[in-house]
């Protein structure tokens, strides 16, 4: 599919990290950008610095979601192109000691809730009604592609490491309704293509000491660092380009491959 001018696209989680790259660099292509956040202050930031729309969103919730489609569909029109790269983090073991009793005390179930929520069901809302409108609109390739969809899992998804529990298994769950969702939705012209990055440069690690973002950059063989927001958008803008990419999940790590622990 030809990124243009002519194309409009969501990008959810837009207002940081792998999101916003995302934003920047279908902005650059000419799109326009609506970014779906729940971060109003950076989100009106990048959306400003990049000629965007700004749609609060949490897409947790069917309202919150059916709101910012709504804004975002009034002034841009139905988005070809969705990306998916809102989410958490969470790192918890399943059994741990309590800090200050030292009784052994189970994984709370609301983390491991709150994770799910987010980064699988949470996708698959945004999915499902995108894709709703999207299979309205006439076909742009001569294949009859309408547009696509991409989603963010993780390497987590195959090699979770100690603590990582309820992060692996959504990200898991995004990676394993890939290949469903792709084949259900081929008859409608739409893809469905997901990236598992690896350590890459995002808020999550923007908080740890200069040594240990080094280490953590040491762990990947080759390019050994850590990964940059902008090659996860060098990746989607290469899935979108390309109408045979459809229906897999992409590593995108340098080779790593995480360790237990």
């Amino acid at each position: 599919m030809k990124l243009d001018s002519s194309c409009s696209a969501i990008v959810t989680g837009g207002a940081s990290g792998l999101g916003a790259a995302t934003a920047r660099m279908l902005a650059d292509q000419g799109a326009k950008v609506a970014l779906f956040d729940r971060d109003a202050e950076r989100g009106e930031a990048v959306a400003s610095e990049i000629g965007g729309l700004f749609c609060a969103c949490d897409v947790t919730s069917d309202a919150s979601v059916d709101e910012a489609l709504a804004k975002a569909r009034a002034a841009h029109g139905v988005a070809r192109i969705v990306v998916n790269c809102a989410g958490i983090a969470p790192g918890r073991r399943v059994v741990s000691k309590h800090r200050e009793t030292g009784e052994l005390v189970a994984h709370d179930l609301a983390t491991f809730e709150k994770a799910v929520a987010i980064n699988l069901t949470g996708t698959f809302r945004v999915i499902a009604k995108s894709a709703a409108a999207l299979a309205g609109l006439d076909p742009v390739t001569e294949d009859g592609g309408r547009g696509v969809i991409i989603c963010t899992a993780s390497i987590a998804a195959e090699d979770g490491q100690i603590g990582q529990a309820a992060y692996a298994a959504s990200k898991a769950g995004v990676a394993g309704m890939t290949l469903p969702i792709a084949r259900e939705l081929a008859a409608l012209g739409i893809r469905v293509v997901t990236i598992m990055p690896g350590l890459f440069e995002t808020p999550m690690f923007a908080g740890l000491p200069e040594e240990a973002r080094a280490s953590l950059g040491g762990s990947v063989p080759h390019p050994s660092r850590l990964g940059r927001p902008a090659e996860y958008a060098a990746l989607a803008r290469s899935i979108i380009e390309n109408d045979m990419l459809n229906g897999t999940a992409i590593r995108l790590d340098g080779a790593l491959r995480m360790a237990a622990k």
